[in-house]
């Protein structure tokens, strides 16, 4: 396989991943979560835990194969262009350490926030689970807002 062709399937990778990623958590805070609570007549905090419970669920495995692949892709491609770090332009500095502090806020939304939903859920603590529910959200509005930052940084930053 020649290195041009490798390199645009690693380029074309590590971008899919991260709209995957960022138009997952855009759909859920944008779309899902103000579509399911203008329900009218209003579902019940159950049901509703369930529909969150089951998105999360597929979403959340989506999610670790992203992270996964743009970091292995980004540093692919970090070395491929740049050799080390040292070389790359401050706008792959900044990608880098956004993308890693998404990949570690997400890291601790699944272990602080989607184990104790999940576990709350299936033993019926409602009132936790959306405890939980809550602070999953919190953290994904973050890592979305931090996610689009990245993007503006990956395609204007080469440009300053």
């Amino acid at each position: 396989m020649n290195s041009a062709f490798s390199l645009g399937v690693a380029h074309a990778l590590h971008v899919i991943m991260a709209i995957i990623w960022i138009g997952g958590m855009l759909f859920t805070v944008l779309v899902l979560r103000p579509a399911i609570l203008k329900i009218d007549p209003p579902l019940e905090p159950p049901v509703r835990l369930s529909i969150f419970h089951a998105v999360l669920k597929r979403f959340f495995i989506l999610v670790w194969v992203a992270v996964v692949l743009i970091l292995f892709t980004g540093y692919w491609l970090l070395i491929a262009r740049f050799g080390d770090f040292g070389a790359a332009p401050l706008y792959v500095h900044l990608m880098h350490i956004g993308g890693l502090v998404m990949a570690v806020l997400f890291v601790y939304l699944y272990f602080t926030a989607y184990w104790p939903m999940k576990r709350a859920f299936k033993q019926q603590g409602f009132p936790a689970a959306a405890e939980s529910l809550d602070k999953i959200r919190r953290i994904v509005q973050i890592n979305l807002m931090l996610g689009l930052v990245v993007v503006i940084i990956a395609t204007a930053g080469r440009y300053f």
